[in-house]
C-alpha cells in the first residue's frame, strides 16, 4: 500500500506571514489539527493545534503574531509514492503525529497517526474477519460447554 492511499488530502495550507488568529480559524473551519506553512509552492513548516495551545499561549504570544514564530521547521515528510511501511518507520523515528506528503516538492496531503490507525484496523479486520465468523458459527470449547447442546 502506498502513502497516497492512506493520506488525507488536500492539505490545508497558509502563507508564512499569516497571523496565529487566522491559523486557528482555518483549523476550526476545516476541522483539522494542523496546517502546512508555505511560501509560494515551497514547504516552510507545519503548525499543529498543540503548537498553538502550548507554544503560543504558554509564551503569551499575541493573536496577531505571525505563524512562523511557532511553526516547526524544517519539516519531516514522506513521499506520495512511499510504501506505507516507510511512513510507519518515519512516525516511529520522528515522534510526530502528522507528516506532510510530497509529490516532488509540492505538498499534496497530510498523513496522520489517525490515518495509520485506520490502516491497522483495516488490516486486522481483513485478518480476523474469517476467524470472527468461524467463532460466531461454532463457539470455542467442547460441545458440552455450549448451553444450546445441553438439551434443556
Amino acid at each position: 500500500m502506498k502513502v497516497s492511499e492512506a493520506m488525507s488530502h488536500p492539505a490545508v495550507s497558509v502563507p508564512t506571514r499569516t497571523p496565529l488568529r487566522q491559523v486557528a480559524r482555518e483549523m476550526a473551519e476545516y476541522g483539522v489539527g494542523s496546517v502546512i506553512v508555505t511560501e509560494g509552492d515551497t514547504l516552510r513548516g507545519i503548525v499543529t493545534d498543540r503548537d498553538l495551545a502550548l507554544a503560543a499561549l504558554a509564551r503569551s504570544l499575541d493573536a496577531d503574531e505571525m505563524i512562523d514564530s511557532v511553526m516547526t521547521s524544517p519539516v519531516i515528510t514522506v513521499d506520495v509514492t512511499d510504501d506505507i511501511h516507510v511512513a510507519y518507520r518515519t512516525f516511529r523515528r520522528s515522534g510526530f503525529r502528522r507528516l506532510p506528503v510530497l509529490d516532488g516538492h509540492r505538498v499534496v496531503g497530510v498523513l496522520t497517526v489517525d490515518d495509520m490507525l485506520i490502516d491497522v484496523f483495516q488490516r486486522l479486520a481483513d485478518l480476523l474477519g474469517p476467524v470472527a465468523w468461524s467463532v460466531l458459527e461454532e463457539p470455542p470449547g467442547p460441545p458440552s460447554a455450549d448451553p444450546r447442546s445441553r438439551g434443556a
